[in-house]
């Protein structure tokens, strides 16, 4: 820049001024105007100039052009000193926007891998958050402490205390956490190969979160079945076993491998539509939630009341299967009635307890596996916005 000084708002001189929120510059010489340049924010004062190269006056010199004039030149106070600083416009915005909060990104390159982790996440703390709700209702449908959601809470209470109502979660979360791993991995490789593109037709006449929600719920169910009956039995049965191994080799030795998967029809059975109408209604809600709202985005309570949602329509409808499984994995311990099969033992327990029988433990049953479904896929969501493909998005 020139070394002559420059002199503003003076009254024999040109004077520059900005004007706050315009963004532009006016000298007090007539036909002057000087676009972009001068702002001002929040908590600072912004002011720039510019000396046109064609200036008329003769005192100019042909006029001198500042330096970096096409930048915003913000002046930024501070306790010592002042600094002038020169940002192009573009580049502060963007600044703007990456300084607003604190975002966690973690690199994680495969797609895949990604929705492994981020689904055993999801299911692992889902799962921990209803353990109680989960050991109460497993209880009320076999009827081994109380008929009622008080009366099993208290005896467990007087029993085992707080303790007792985390029996086996650590198997549960150990068979949840790869098991939910597989379901989302299964529902979204399923799904994306059934999803038409743009002007298609669509594969199959029924939609395809459908199909791929039931092809993910039986991947998951044949790959985790063992562990989902001997945390059954653990908590059933807590002075049988010692612990997850102890059960393991009990039930291996006295009553055989096929044991471990006793029950497995009916757990299929309940699994197909219930892991189709989840996904089904979650995908469905999700859209639907983005045409009402305009919105591509959706926040984390948004999906939990979503996920929420689906969860309670897809466990309502499938509730009597799950009864009659559980009825199964029992077996015969403490004289128990043993059950050939899955109309065996729907119409056992109709005969016996009548229609409420199907539908004992339904609203224990709704208060776990609505929010866990909701805490789920919030907790998915949530994640794969943190493991992100490419170090630019991190």
């Amino acid at each position: 820049m020139s070394k002559r000084g420059i002199q503003l708002f003076d009254d024999k001189k040109d004077g520059v001024f900005s004007v706050c929120d315009l963004g532009s510059q006016w000298s007090l010489e007539q036909n002057n105007f000087y676009p972009g340049g001068l702002f001002a924010s929040v908590g600072q004062m912004g002011m720039g100039y510019v000396v046109s190269p064609n200036s008329p006056n003769p005192r100019d010199n042909g006029g001198l052009k500042a330096p970096f004039s096409d930048l915003f030149v913000k002046y930024l106070p501070s306790q010592e000193e002042i600094r002038v600083v020169g940002v192009p416009e573009g580049e502060a915005a963007l600044k703007k926007k990456k300084k607003v909060g604190l975002k966690l990104k973690i690199k994680v390159s495969n797609p895949s891998l990604r929705r492994l982790i981020s689904g055993a996440i999801a299911g692992a703390v889902s799962r921990t958050c209803v353990a109680p709700l989960e050991t109460i209702r497993t209880h009320l449908m076999v009827g081994s402490s109380g008929n009622s959601t008080t009366e099993v809470f208290q005896n467990i209470m007087q029993a085992d205390g707080w303790k007792g109502l985390f029996r086996g979660n650590f198997v549960n979360v150990i068979r949840v956490a790869p098991s939910k791993a597989i379901e989302l991995f299964a529902f979204d490789t399923v799904n994306k190969q059934l999803t038409p593109n743009p002007g298609e037709e669509p594969k199959f006449p029924i939609p395809s979160s459908l199909i791929a929600g039931a092809c993910a719920g039986v991947s998951s169910t044949l790959c985790t079945y063992p562990l989902e009956l001997v945390k059954t039995r653990l908590t059933i049965e807590k002075n049988m076993y010692d612990g997850i191994l102890d059960a393991f080799l009990k039930i291996l030795q006295k009553e055989g491998p096929a044991e471990l998967y006793r029950g497995l029809a009916p757990s299929l059975i309940g699994v197909i539509p219930y892991a189709a109408t989840n996904y089904f209604a979650y995908d469905t809600l999700r859209k639907a939630y983005r045409e009402v709202f305009k919105e591509e985005k959706i926040g984390n309570i948004e999906t939990l009341l979503i996920g929420s949602l689906a969860g309670a329509i897809s466990s309502t409808a499938t509730f009597p299967l799950e009864v009659a499984r559980k009825h199964m994995q029992v077996g015969a311990l403490n004289g128990r009635q043993v059950y050939k099969n899955v109309l065996h033992a729907l119409s056992s327990i109709l005969k016996q307890e009548g229609i409420q029988g199907l539908y004992k433990g339904l609203g224990p049953s709704c208060m776990k596996l609505v929010p866990a479904a909701g805490i789920s896929f919030m907790c998915y969501e949530a994640c794969k916005s943190i493991l992100v493909e490419k170090d630019e998005e991190a």
